[in-house]
């Protein structure tokens, strides 16, 4: 997602290795190594950081970045925004954090489970990631650190402090790197997902007049709420201008077609979507709209037909994509 970004380095249990290796091919993701992890946060760190320089950790070193930025998996909804700010400020300081400030305020109890002391909530903040670091600084602090660093240590900042004299800069980051920790979690990570996801639709037509104008207006009606992409095309497999819309990873097609059952031509679409690199975790719709401009009155569509979409959107639900059909009658 961010081409500036070299090489990605994936830290799991040895358990999740062959299933992470499984992800990574299904997905055409490119620049990603996986490494295994150890038993503490710092020990991952510290492994993920050798493939870059030591020889006995990987046989296969990769080139050596000026700049290495750490992320946990649970703060999935990282911005480029913020990741470009922490690294420039780490070119400049050497280390650089996201921080947020504190909602709840930090006690600490004494050995009797009574309040001992309270931290003035105005004068802290949360660390959150990503965090930023020169590759030398950061190396040399993990090679200095004690095993109780490593067992029991949560802070990258605090160590290229204590072992390298480099005082990180904070950088102020957004409210969206909260982190997925609970089970209740999930659902609202969930939420977040199919609300960025509702935010594009790209609507396509063919070439013909009156095809054109109902697929202007719809455009028109919904630009105010979401983004919208329109293409007035015959579609067609090669069509790179709609297979760069599939890649920017829209979700949602709307297809205003005048035919009984566009099936062919919706297949072709479904067939584009299955062969480009969008991630199908979450469901993609296509919203098929019949557009009927016969002088015939019936406002009607045969069993045949309704039978042939129902089928056709049977299957395309196994590919997590989700088939509708709208007839309308137009004068």
């Amino acid at each position: 997602r961010i081409s500036w970004i070299s090489d990605i380095i994936v830290v799991v249990s040895p358990e999740n290795i062959e299933t992470m290796k499984t992800i990574i091919e299904k997905y055409g993701h490119k620049r990603v190594t996986v490494v295994e992890g150890g038993m503490t946060r710092h020990r991952s760190i510290f492994n993920g950081l050798k493939i870059f320089a030591d020889n006995q950790f990987s046989s296969h070193l990769l080139q050596k970045p000026e700049i290495v930025i750490i992320h946990d998996a649970v703060r999935p909804f990282v911005e480029e925004d913020i990741v470009t700010k922490v690294v420039m400020a780490a070119k400049e300081h050497g280390a650089a954090g996201a921080i947020r400030p504190l909602v709840s305020t930090v006690i600490a109890s004494a050995a009797d489970g009574c309040l001992d002391h309270s931290l003035e909530r105005a004068r802290y903040r949360a660390s959150e990631m990503p965090q930023a670091f020169l590759f030398d600084i950061i190396y040399e602090a993990y090679q200095q650190c004690t095993d109780y660093d490593l067992d029991y240590g949560t802070e990258c900042l605090h160590l290229a402090l204590k072992y390298c004299k480099t005082n990180a800069k904070l950088v102020e980051g957004t409210a969206d790197l909260w982190k997925v920790t609970y089970k209740r979690d999930l659902y609202a990570a969930e939420s977040i997902i199919k609300d960025n996801l509702s935010q594009q639709v790209c609507v396509i037509t063919s070439g013909k007049e009156t095809l054109a104008q109902v697929g202007s207006l719809l455009p028109e009606f919904l630009k105010s709420q979401i983004k919208v992409e329109t293409i007035s095309i015959s579609l067609s497999k090669n069509d790179s201008y709609l297979q760069n819309i599939i890649s920017g990873q829209c979700y949602n097609f709307v297809y205003v077609n005048d035919k009984r059952c566009a099936i062919q031509e919706t297949q072709e679409l479904v067939d584009m979507l299955e062969k480009s690199n969008i991630p199908l975790l979450c469901p993609v719709v296509l919203i098929l709209v019949h557009l009927d401009i016969s002088e015939n009155n019936s406002f009607s569509i045969g069993m045949e037909d309704i039978t042939t979409i129902k089928k056709f959107a049977r299957e395309t639900k196994k590919k997590n994509i989700l088939v509708y059909g709208l007839l309308i009658q137009y004068k």
